[in-house]
């Protein structure tokens, strides 16, 4: 196979493409954001998880678009940094989650370094064309939100 090959089955497909764009954007938020030791995915959680408090762990999972089964242990690990607490809700199985001082701090602390890692996430691109392609990967998500392993949905809250 020929490197013209590989431009044309591989390299200049979209899939490869998102699939790289993902590589390097968990690997900027990790260096970016180093001294916090918290992933892209527990980020996500405690972003959810203080948009909409009490929120129960189910719903974290759809609101980030991330496995149920998995999320059990991002919110396990978080509760164990002392970054959210669980209360137990009307119905005793759920659990309801909330931020701690100690999350909330972190989340603002954070923020500087998340929006770092977002700017060098786009490196190569001028203002206009950020817009633009922040514009078109958002409409693509939401065109194939429904085909996804976990589709996204806008959290409700269950007391």
């Amino acid at each position: 196979m020929t490197d013209h090959d590989l431009e044309a089955i591989l390299y200049n497909k979209p899939g490869h493409l998102i699939r790289r764009l993902q590589q390097i954007a968990t690997t900027v938020f990790l260096e970016e954001t180093a001294e916090y030791d918290t992933t892209p995915v527990q980020y996500g959680a405690l972003a959810a998880i203080r948009a909409h408090p009490g929120i129960d762990q189910l719903r974290v999972a759809q609101a980030i678009g991330f496995d149920r089964n998995t999320i059990s242990g991002v919110v396990e690990r978080l509760e164990i940094k002392g970054l959210i607490s669980r209360s137990t809700g009307t119905d005793r199985r759920t659990k309801l989650l909330y931020l701690t001082a100690e999350g909330e701090a972190l989340l603002a602390r954070m923020y500087p370094a998340t929006e770092r890692a977002q700017d060098r996430m786009l490196t190569g691109l001028n203002k206009t064309e950020r817009v633009a392609f922040v514009s078109m990967l958002k409409r693509l998500v939401d065109a194939n939100n429904d085909v996804s392993r976990v589709p996204v949905s806008a959290p409700g809250r269950r007391d």
